[in-house]
């Protein structure tokens, strides 16, 4: 008697083990990547968004006017981002809100932010571009404006920034298209995303307004 008792206890114990050995090889294998983590992705395609939006507070070209010609008070003209590439300002905040608007999304609304994003990151990276084949171009409304002369000739330099803004504007079109994959991954916030699961079956009888509640709170519709 001692014996068998003895070996059903170290069966129970095995079978114990055993399911303790699948439960943590379940929850490895449901353990989300680094990269389909929702506050990483986000905060990813914020700081890619505020980048692109930085880039416009700065001088994206100096233009050199002709002291014979122009009619400037100054000679060298400092030319923002904002003003050589008005749109790049607008996209970007259209990308950090959808990027924000990501993580509290349905299924469906998160194909439709991440088309947003990249429609956005797509104006971002051919508004820079634009300036850097035509500094000249994008220069011509702030020279307007110092001389009183449209289509006046300059030297123009460029900085850096339109092509940080490029830069930005391809990698936030990147992070957006891992939304798709990544959102595979995060939990779903509501009840049109959850996976429809096999549970108990409603009990019968009178339902009470509580049981109510409860059951539209889960989706269950008691009438």
């Amino acid at each position: 008697m001692a014996d068998s008792g003895v070996a059903a206890g170290s069966a129970g114990t095995a079978d114990n083990a055993g399911k303790a050995g699948k439960a943590g090889k379940a929850k490895a294998g449901r353990t989300t990547p680094a990269w389909a983590r929702k506050s990483t992705l986000v905060l990813l395609i914020t700081l890619l968004a505020l980048a692109a939006f930085g880039t416009t507070t700065q001088t994206w070209m100096t233009a050199t006017l002709d002291p014979n010609q122009a009619g400037a008070a100054q000679s060298v003209l400092p030319v923002q981002g904002s003003k050589a590439a008005t749109t790049v300002t607008a996209l970007a905040l259209v990308a950090l809100a959808g990027g924000l608007a990501a993580s509290i999304a349905g299924r469906i609304a998160r194909w439709v932010i991440t088309a947003i994003i990249v429609l956005a990151s797509a104006g971002i990276v051919t508004a820079a571009a634009t300036v850097l084949a035509d500094p000249l171009a994008a220069a011509q409304g702030t020279i307007a404006t110092a001389t009183g002369v449209s289509g006046s000739q300059a030297h123009v330099e460029l900085t850096a920034f339109p092509a940080v803004a490029v830069v930005a504007g391809c990698l936030l079109a990147l992070g957006a298209l891992l939304i798709i994959p990544a959102s595979r991954h995060w939990k779903a916030r509501t009840k049109y995303d959850a996976p429809v699961a096999a549970g108990p079956s409603a009990p019968a009888g009178p339902v009470d307004e509580i049981d109510s509640w409860d059951r539209l709170s889960r989706g269950d519709d008691p009438t």
